[in-house]
């Protein structure tokens, strides 16, 4: 009882100060699941305390930020943004040139990752006059906007960002809290404090999330995947069920190490032609009681992206057909191994798969063990941190674009990579717009063919709401990407 009168007093003391009457409109419990070890709630409370120059809102589209307007220059080789009249934290003017600084540290943040491969893209950066920052591309970009308006690209000086919200730690609960719009240099709507109220953040696994919704002391659980989707019961939330996002992504296995059984490319060819995606797809969505619109793929590119589709791999052969041709490969490589291999070193038909924890993970690792030991492999399941031959991938992807994909398995990411697919992609950026299209389908049809990258099925993202919420949460809608930001949260408006 000391401990929760003493968060009740620090934080009545912090929503006064911060929020301006937000602190009477009653908190927003959120609980975000962390399951799976993905770092989406570091990403959420950075784009929530560090606007960058543009921001993504609750239907994923791309609004103003720190940037009131811009406009595209160059034939989309030139942005250029007007900041808003506006300051830091600490009272420093915003400018072309303190935002020029941070927008390099950010990009500079990010180097020797996907995301840092995306932004090789960005040729310059130049602050004009007064509150005036242009980006210079080296080729021109149709989704850039959406790429910039990452939380990663959140921009802060002297290590804070300027909200649009107010984060306080206390005792193992992030509280956000929104900034006054005149506060941030926005015209003050009439009544705003009345409208808005503070956020509490929590991290816990999928199972604990959903039972503290069902008690009562959570009000939503969101960045749910389907690995750490506990199992559903019809009827058991009555109304109120998971909601799930069916996005564009990678949701497959990479190869980490392309040794032993896994350095031969026809047996990585084997293994992912033996996966019984329909047979996985269902297993996990009765596990979820069911997921709308979600399908299995053998395709790094999700559909509806890009210009050209490459036809599903294996489509003109049946499961006892794909088993029979991996099983002869296995047995190829397992005759030739006791020719070459030292006793001591097993059948080297053991492959350590790293996954997160989960109930929706355990059904996943039980249908891929059983597929794989059906051509006489084993998989041993290791946690994310360790090293393993096969990692799980579940990733949404930032943009509408092919690129997204390749970059995601670029050589400059992850060492075990396809360079032709690489070369590809670039000779892509330099070439007319219509020729495009026919590089990436050859890129991609050289990623497959490696077989580095096993395709699964498309990402899924799932969140629930407890009967506490009401009616009230206006900021949380369907996202094409899966992503539920925190800012248009904190609106309690009814």
């Amino acid at each position: 009882m000391l401990r929760k009168n003493r968060i009740s007093i620090l934080m009545a003391a912090f929503l006064a100060a911060a929020c301006h009457g937000s602190a009477q409109q009653q908190p927003l419990r959120v609980v975000m699941v962390n399951d799976s070890g993905s770092a989406a709630l570091d990403r959420e409370l950075r784009a929530a305390t560090a606007e960058g120059l543009v921001s993504l809102d609750e239907e994923g589209k791309v609004v103003p930020g720190l940037a009131e307007r811009w406009i595209v220059a160059d034939e989309g080789r030139g942005y250029i943004f007007r900041l808003r009249d506006s300051a830091w934290p600490d009272g420093t003017k915003l400018s072309g040139e303190t935002a020029r600084q941070a927008l390099r540290r950010a990009i500079a943040a990010q180097k020797g990752r996907a995301l840092g491969q995306d932004l090789t893209i960005i040729e310059d950066i130049r602050a004009m006059a007064g509150r005036v920052i242009e980006i210079r591309l080296a080729q021109p970009m149709p989704n850039f906007l959406q790429l910039l308006a990452q939380p990663e690209l959140g921009l802060e000086h002297r290590g804070q960002g300027a909200g649009p919200m107010r984060r306080k730690h206390v005792e193992g609960l992030d509280w956000l809290t929104p900034i006054s719009p005149d506060a941030r240099g926005l015209p003050m709507p009439e009544g705003w404090a009345a409208t808005v109220r503070p956020l509490s953040i929590r991290a816990m696994g999928g199972e604990k999330a959903v039972a503290q919704l069902l008690a009562g002391q959570a009000d939503v659980v969101l960045g749910g995947r389907i690995t750490d989707l506990p199992p559903i019961q019809r009827g058991l939330l009555g109304q109120r069920t998971a909601r799930f996002d069916v996005a564009p992504g990678l949701f497959g296995l990479i190869v980490e190490k392309d040794s032993g059984f896994l350095a031969v490319p026809t047996n990585r060819a084997a293994l992912a032609m033996v996966i019984d995606r329909a047979a996985l797809v269902n297993a996990l969505g009765m596990q979820a009681g069911g997921i709308p619109g979600w399908s299995p793929t053998t395709r790094l590119i999700s559909p509806g992206i890009g210009e050209v589709q490459l036809p599903e791999r294996w489509s003109d052969m049946d499961m006892d057909h794909r088993r029979a041709v991996a099983v002869e490969r296995v047995a190829v490589w397992s005759k030739a191994r006791k020719l070459t291999a030292r006793p001591e070193e097993g059948d080297g038909l053991e492959l350590r798969i790293a996954m997160p924890d989960g109930a929706g993970a355990n059904v996943l690792f039980s249908r891929l063990a059983q597929d794989v030991a059906a051509i006489g492999l084993r998989l041993r399941r290791v946690g994310m941190g360790e090293s393993a031959d096969l990692r799980l991938v579940d990733e949404v992807a930032r943009y509408p674009s092919p690129v997204w994909f390749f970059n995601q398995l670029h050589c400059g990411v992850h060492p075990v990579c396809t360079p032709d697919a690489d070369h590809l992609v670039a000779q892509a950026w330099n070439v007319e717009p219509p020729l495009a299209p026919a590089l990436y389908a050859e890129a991609e049809r050289e990623v497959m063919e490696a077989n580095l990258f096993i395709p699964l099925a498309l990402p899924v993202r799932w969140t629930m709401i407890g009967k506490g919420a009401g009616n009230g949460l206006r900021g949380l809608v369907p996202n094409a990407y899966g992503v539920h930001p925190f800012y248009p949260l904190a609106d309690g408006a009814r």
